[in-house]
């Protein structure tokens, strides 16, 4: 799937797969969107960052990033996601982090590294900086600030009216973007298994999981929730095992672990304070 959608430009993926997530939620999303529509209104400014960073930008900056620079490097890259998250949750937000959940986020950090590049670090040294490197780290900043404002402001808007209303501003401003992407690279001729991975992207990572993330964030808080990001490089080496054979090396495995074991710490540590805190009230 992955290689039939590189054969896509990246202003292109983002668009089609927006506008499948749009046709999927219009019967969830449109009832709430238009009883909440004073509520759009008033919280527009919010509103609107929380959607060119989370839902318009993230991924296109990830799409093309991959035209400049290497998949590992992106998903090593995206392993930073936690920690900028924290620290932009502890400068905006004042959240906090204590002792356990720091070494949390770290553990997890250097697992989801480690299961990326296989064991071998050396290998991230060796690795020079390009434009598609920038790219990816305003990617970076960009699911941060995302998570952030979905912490401050989501609760005001109903769950499929929020992302339908979202997904729907996105088309409107990559569709002029991808006419300017056509004009340089022609419209491109797609086949059967890229309407396939575009299917796949508009309703599951551009509804389903972001239902999903947005409703952890509630619970959990950006900081805590994002650290749950470092399982996707664990997940994804599942899949393969499971589905295309590959085996998963003595390394990677310990990466794994290394991921669980941080995410168990930041997350149950977490819990332990806010329940100390609930009793106090």
């Amino acid at each position: 799937m992955g290689k039939a959608l590189n054969e896509l430009p990246p202003i292109t993926i983002a668009f089609f797969r927006l506008l499948v997530a749009v046709v999927v939620l219009l019967p969830l999303g449109l009832k709430g969107a238009w009883q909440y529509r004073g509520t759009f209104f008033a919280y527009r400014k919010p509103f609107l960052l929380m959607t060119v960073t989370g839902i318009t930008f993230f991924n296109t900056f990830i799409y093309w990033a991959l035209n400049y620079t290497t998949a590992t490097k992106v998903s090593v890259l995206e392993t930073a996601i936690p920690v900028v998250t924290v620290l932009l949750s502890a400068v905006i937000l004042k959240e906090k982090l204590y002792g356990l959940q720091w070494i949390g986020v770290v553990l997890s950090f250097f697992g989801a590294v480690w299961v990326v590049l296989d064991g071998n670090v050396s290998v991230a040294g060796g690795m020079g900086w390009n434009a598609g490197d920038a790219i990816m780290l305003a990617a970076v900043v960009s699911w941060a600030v995302y998570s952030i404002c979905v912490k401050q402001y989501m609760h005001h808007f109903p769950a499929y009216g929020a992302l339908f209303v979202m997904s729907a501003v996105s088309l409107g401003v990559l569709f002029p973007l991808m006419l300017a992407e056509w004009m340089i690279t022609g419209i491109p001729v797609f086949e059967w298994r890229q309407i396939g991975g575009l299917l796949y992207l508009g309703i599951f990572p551009s509804f389903i999981a972001l239902i999903l993330y947005n409703h952890a964030v509630g619970e959990l808080g950006p900081s805590r929730a994002s650290v749950f990001l470092n399982f996707l490089p664990v997940v994804t080496m599942a899949g393969a095992y499971l589905w295309l054979g590959e085996e998963i090396t003595s390394a990677q495995l310990a990466g794994a672990i290394l991921v669980m074991m941080g995410v168990m710490l930041t997350s149950r540590a977490g819990s332990r304070r806010l329940n100390r805190k609930t009793r106090k009230v």
